[in-house]
């Protein structure tokens, strides 16, 4: 089940909400319940067999996290055995078919690739289980019973997509006696932003989605200003049906009267690297730095190995991104420019700003453009076709992906019909503007999600009808593939 969907929008979301406040009147563990139930029908709705692999996790994981709270001689032990079984099924679910592709090239083999399913959410639901697990270790948690971990692994907010949440923190939240009555301005405040994100993934990400897909279907033809577009749509894409996602899972949680931590600060802000890192995909960050980076020393040990544990982590996200050279390259390639940025922070400073801001944004633009190709080779060739800016026109194929029965319906509300007729690539051209706007004026909507005002009641209106009207079929969220 997807949030995008009119069984989770009509049905699903609101019948939750009001079975767990009913549940919470009789008792706080109804409620616990109520939660796990709900999750587990999100979770396995399109199929049940995905539950499996998800059921044996949580057995094994639970029960060596009891383990670890109960043992004193060997709770470090306790600790790493399930942290290893949930990175190596991570590692067999993702890649073992990359790797047995590899050899078969390299070593000139014929080994026949695995039928192999890959489970919804395994990477997010595995860091969960990790970042549980120590959590019981470093005695964090109050409590380690079976109904607060299943609670915290399976929330359906966060299963699928993230954002990834402390455990202690979710748990205290979940536990708290003000947390299980009905809090008007919470469920206004999530019916909000819940509408935001809904606009941001069906009228931004899955229009863009479709000029992405127009370039690649058309690789042979896409002239070099397509493909500068096609760069700039996909880093616009990726960024609205992720922000998207992470605006409905916050609004959807906030309605349990349940915080779930941000997870974008308008990262297409960032004037340096770095500043890009600290706003983006911010819960996996923080996730990478308290189990990766600081285990590996982090910044103790002299410069060196500063970069050298920047670089680890970095390509660890790369590979954790998906099974293919182009993720691996692309973490890589951002390793090296966050070690450049810590060497010359200092001189960079001294650089005005809107200038660092645009070779920052080139550079995310240039790298989402690796992030979504095929091959390393295909990137490649695109930023070819790019630098050798023969042919500056844009096709017809791309400027009619934005012609669509909401914009003929506009121009004809608002008389503008020889305007756009006039303009070619009119509706394009706004949708850039727009974005553009969206993404660097305005704060994050999580920064301002309890302003709640006539005016932004309004807009959530707004793009709740538009969005919903607009739901003709179910798509695919970006990070449903990680």
């Amino acid at each position: 089940m997807q949030f995008n969907s009119y069984l989770f929008i009509l049905l699903f979301l609101p019948i939750s909400v009001i079975a767990y406040f009913l549940c919470n009147k009789i008792n706080k563990l109804a409620g616990k319940i109520l939660i796990i139930l709900a999750s587990a029908l999100f979770y396995m709705y399109d199929d049940w067999k995905v539950g499996i692999i998800l059921g044996i996790s949580l057995l094994i994981n639970y029960g060596f996290a009891q383990l670890v709270s109960k043992s004193k001689r060997f709770n470090r032990l306790y600790m790493a055995i399930p942290v290893v079984i949930n990175i190596g099924l991570l590692l067999y679910f993702k890649y073992t078919n990359f790797a047995i592709s590899n050899i078969n090239v390299w070593f000139e083999r014929d080994i026949a690739l695995r039928d192999i399913i890959l489970p919804l959410g395994i990477s997010f639901f595995t860091f969960q289980q990790i970042a549980y697990i120590v959590a019981t270790f470093k005695k964090e948690l109050e409590n380690t019973s079976v109904v607060d971990y299943l609670a915290y692994i399976l929330y359906f907010p966060k299963i699928l997509m993230g954002p990834l949440a402390d455990p202690s923190d979710f748990i205290k939240q979940l536990n708290d006696s003000d947390s299980k009555k009905v809090n008007w301005d919470n469920i206004a405040a999530g019916i909000q932003i819940f509408c935001f994100g809904l606009f941001k993934k069906v009228m931004l990400a899955d229009i863009f989605a479709k000029a992405v897909m127009w370039g690649f279907a058309n690789f042979d033809v896409a002239t070099s200003m397509d493909w500068i577009l096609v760069m700039l749509f996909y880093t616009f894409e990726i960024y609205f049906d992720f922000s998207g996602y992470s605006d409905m899972a916050v609004g959807t949680s906030l309605m349990f009267n349940i915080t779930l931590p941000m997870n974008f600060d308008s990262p297409y802000k960032a004037v340096s690297v770095r500043d890009f890192w600290k706003r983006w995909h911010m819960s996996l960050t923080k996730f990478f730095t308290k189990y990766i980076y600081i285990p590996l020393g982090g910044s103790k040990k002299g410069k060196f190995f500063t970069y050298l544990n920047t670089l680890i982590v970095f390509t660890i996200s790369g590979i954790w991104h998906g099974a293919n050279w182009t993720f691996i390259l692309w973490g890589v390639l951002y390793g090296l420019l966050m070690i450049l940025d810590r060497v010359f922070e200092e001189y960079e400073k001294k650089v005005f700003e809107p200038a660092r801001w645009m070779v920052t944004f080139s550079i995310i633009n240039v790298l989402w453009l690796l992030f979504r190709s095929n091959s390393i080779q295909e990137w490649k060739s695109i930023l070819k076709t790019i630098l050798q800016f023969q042919n500056t026109v844009v096709s017809n194929g791309l400027i009619e992906v934005f012609k669509l029965p909401e914009t003929t319906l506009l121009a004809n509300i608002f008389h503008i019909n020889g305007i756009v007729d006039g303009c070619r690539g009119f509706w394009m051209i706004i949708y850039i503007i727009s974005s553009l706007i969206i993404c660097l004026i305005p704060d994050n909507n999580y920064r301002k999600i309890r302003r709640l005002t006539a005016i932004t009641m309004v807009l959530a209106f707004i793009a709740f009808v538009w969005g919903f009207i607009c739901l003709s079929s179910e798509s695919v969220f970006v990070y449903f593939n990680f």
